[in-house]
C-alpha cells in the first residue's frame, strides 16, 4: 500500500490528539538542543554514549521508519543479514555522519513530522495493522496497529527527550521544563 492509496478521514479526536501529543514531545527535543554548538551536541557529557544530536537523529530516524511500517508493513522495518556482526548497523543511527549536522538533522525531523502527519491524516481508521518483522525484542507473530505504533513514537520520543534533558542540563544547567 502506498500513501497515495490510503484515503481517510483521520481528523477524529484521537487521531487528532495523538498527533498533537507527538507534536508537543518533538517540541521538547527541539527547546532542548537550541542554541548550542555543534561540539556540544555532538559531545558526550555522561558515562554513556549518547550525544544531543544524537539523540534527535535517532529518534526522527525511528519515527521515520515506524511511519513507513504503517504504510507499507514489516518490509519497512527489516534488519538487515549482518545486522548482529555490523557494530556500525547501531552506532551510525546515534551519532552524526560527516556531513550531517544538528541543523541538517532538525530540517529532517521536521520533515518527517510533516510525512507523519499526512500518513495518520490520510488513514481510514488507527486500526490498520501489520505483523511486526522478526526480531529478538518482538513476539513471534505480534501485529501492531496505527495506534499501537502512535503511542509507541510518543513512548520512545518522550523517554529520549527525557535523556536530551539530562544531558543538557549538564551542559549549561537549562531544564527543558522548569
Amino acid at each position: 500500500m502506498s500513501i497515495t492509496e490510503i484515503t481517510g478521514n483521520g481528523t477524529g479526536q484521537e487521531t487528532t490528539e495523538l498527533l498533537e501529543t507527538l507534536a508537543e514531545r518533538r517540541q521538547f527535543f527541539r527547546h532542548t538542543v537550541r542554541n548550542l554548538s555543534h561540539e556540544q551536541v555532538t559531545a558526550r557529557h555522561t558515562a554513556s554514549e549518547l550525544t544531543l544530536a544524537g539523540l534527535v537523529k535517532h529518534v526522527s530516524e525511528m519515527e521515520e521508519k515506524w511511519v513507513d511500517f504503517i504504510v507499507e508493513g514489516p518490509s519497512r522495518m527489516a534488519l538487515p543479514e549482518n545486522w548482529q556482526t555490523d557494530p556500525t548497523f547501531w552506532e551510525n543511527g546515534w551519532k552524526l555522519l560527516e556531513g550531517e549536522t544538528l541543523e541538517s538533522t532538525l530540517a529532517h525531523y521536521e520533515k518527517v513530522a510533516a510525512h507523519t502527519e499526512e500518513v495518520v491524516r490520510g488513514l481510514p481508521d488507527l486500526d490498520l495493522s501489520h505483523p511486526l518483522p522478526e526480531a529478538p525484542w518482538f513476539a513471534p507473530g505480534a501485529s501492531w496497529s496505527a495506534r499501537r505504533v502512535l503511542l509507541h513514537l510518543i513512548g520512545e520520543t518522550a523517554q529520549h527527550a527525557g535523556h536530551a534533558d539530562i544531558i543538557r542540563e549538564t551542559i549549561d544547567g537549562q531544564k527543558t521544563m522548569g
